[in-house]
């Protein structure tokens, strides 16, 4: 879980569009309008709900969405259920392999949207013509019902990029914080009902064995990215023997204590910023001069000024404080691709205008022009993270975590301070996580790393094939950004692609 004082800090999500113009036009896509409600009386038992019959209807060219019924807490299967929805894509040719589902991240990020909207940047021609590919809405997200409903538009403005108005980290500061950290988890709470209690990701993982089932499938055949892996490994973890082909991109290491995930993603997101500093200075139209560490210096004087002066967005006629700053920084560092944007967005930012930096901080946080939301991910993010493991809020913790960060990175550690506040009032504590995630008895996991990964630093993947899984195989993009398949080379391409086709592996785990 990743927290930063105020703001949800940098997302496990990965970002799946080829460059920032198709993030854009994503933006400006209507939401799917339609509520999913799975018909037919409640289900009372495990094999009822691998059982159940989907009715799929036709929902755009050769796919076909539906609605999946899950117990709302499998500790209690005679409880009451909920809807997940469902979309796939069915293979071109005759006789699919089977069906793959895929999870983008998160956690909080709508899959069924991903399948829906990108398909083609989702993976490569030759996985998707010999597979079913399924797309989905983890419980709680989007358009499973119910979803995580918490704040308004104009309150989640407040929320994600207002500032207090306080010295950062003063009294006044941590007092405003506490305030709307118990306005934010009350109102989910209000809003959201029983559900909230279980949108953690062990039972997100039963629920994967369900899907599994209704698609046909013997084994799970799984693809997932960022967050998607420790869903994927936490699957793999609880049925070892159910799994066929699985790959987790961007990988999560599950042993690691929350406050060592965020130092190391902090770390992660300091090295994408070096790597991007050092590529504007070798550009002509970069707004900063000299050494990397003379660039450094002027971002992070930059982002201090605006702690007491923010500055204006002129199409937007909002302000643009430290916090929208630092998440539109964060947006583009997920892909080299999108640098060209943060040169032009750190270019007009440096002479008073933010527009382009509160544009891709918009972007992030799935907020359209209109300002409204186009998505509750932000809400299902919290609401997942705090139930998988609550960072301590006990002051003196706080402190000992904030000297971490600070020393971590000069420029945006200063922003990643008092992690615990996001859950000092959640409703529901959070859940016991597994004794191992090993998996033993499972068959080969593939695991990719991306060298230069922001949101989950490549070490992260090495722990995971290496350490965590009793049988993982590591593939390595040395590369910028967050994952890798699907937007890499061919020798990550070919290498996933031919394990999910063949189930064979290279003879040694390459670095491409």
């Amino acid at each position: 879980m990743i927290f930063s004082a105020r703001k949800v800090g940098a997302r496990r999500f990965w970002v799946g569009v080829a460059a920032i113009a198709s993030v854009t036009a994503l933006l400006a896509t209507p939401v799917f309008a339609a509520k999913f409600k799975a018909s037919g009386s409640g289900l009372t038992s495990t094999t009822a709900y691998l059982s159940q019959r989907v009715a799929w209807n036709s929902c755009g060219t050769d796919m076909y969405c539906g609605a999946v019924k899950v117990p709302e807490d499998w500790n209690n299967i005679k409880g009451k259920s909920i809807s997940l929805a469902v979309i796939y894509h069915r293979a071109s040719i005759a006789k699919p392999l089977g069906s793959v589902i895929f999870n983008p991240g998160g956690p909080g990020a709508s899959g069924f949207d991903f399948v829906r909207d990108s398909l083609t940047a989702v993976a490569t021609d030759k996985l998707r013509a010999n597979y079913n590919f399924v797309g989905y809405d983890p419980r709680g997200v989007q358009h499973s019902t119910p979803a995580v409903k918490c704040l308004s538009a104009k309150s989640m403005d407040k929320m994600l990029y207002g500032d207090s108005g306080y010295a950062l980290g003063s009294a006044k500061d941590l007092a405003y914080t506490r305030s709307e950290e118990k306005v934010f988890a009350d109102a989910c709470a209000k809003n959201t009902g029983s559900l909230l209690g279980h949108v953690d990701t062990i039972n997100a993982a039963k629920d994967l064995d369900v899907l599994r089932a209704v698609m046909g499938d013997a084994k799970l055949n799984y693809l997932g990215y960022s967050y998607g892996t420790l869903l994927g490994n936490t699957y793999v973890a609880l049925f070892p023997t159910k799994v066929g082909r699985m790959v987790l991109d961007g990988a999560i290491d599950p042993t690691v204590s929350n406050d060592e995930q965020s130092l190391n993603q902090l770390k992660g997101f300091d090295l994408a910023l070096n790597d991007y500093l050092n590529y504007c200075l070798s550009k002509t139209d970069c707004p900063f001069s000299g050494t990397l560490t003379d660039a450094r210096a002027k971002l992070s004087d930059f982002l201090r000024g605006l702690e007491t002066k923010p500055i204006k967005s002129t199409d937007f006629n909002r302000t643009v404080t430290v916090w929208g700053a630092n998440q539109g920084i964060s947006m583009a560092l997920y892909s080299g691709s999108y640098w060209p944007y943060l040169t032009q967005a750190l270019s007009t930012a440096f002479k008073g205008d933010g527009t382009t930096l509160l544009r891709l901080a918009d972007i992030y946080n799935d907020r359209d022009a209109n300002g409204t939301y186009s998505s509750n991910q932000t809400e299902a993010f919290v609401a997942t993270s705090c139930l998988d493991g609550a960072s301590s809020w006990k002051m003196s913790d706080m402190l000992a975590q904030n000297k971490r960060m600070v020393a971590a990175s000069s420029v945006f550690g200063r922003y990643w301070q008092f992690g615990g506040l996001a859950c000092q009032y959640w409703h529901y504590k959070p859940v016991k996580p597994l004794a191992s995630y090993a998996a033993k008895g499972s068959p080969t996991i593939v695991v990719v790393g991306t060298t230069g990964d922001p949101a989950t630093p490549y070490t992260q993947a090495v722990s995971l094939a290496h350490n965590v899984l009793a049988n993982g195989f590591l593939i390595t993009w040395k590369g910028e950004g967050h994952t890798a398949y699907g937007r890499s080379n061919s020798c990550v391409n070919n290498s996933v692609d031919t394990f999910f086709l063949q189930g064979t592996l290279p003879a040694s785990e390459p670095t491409c």
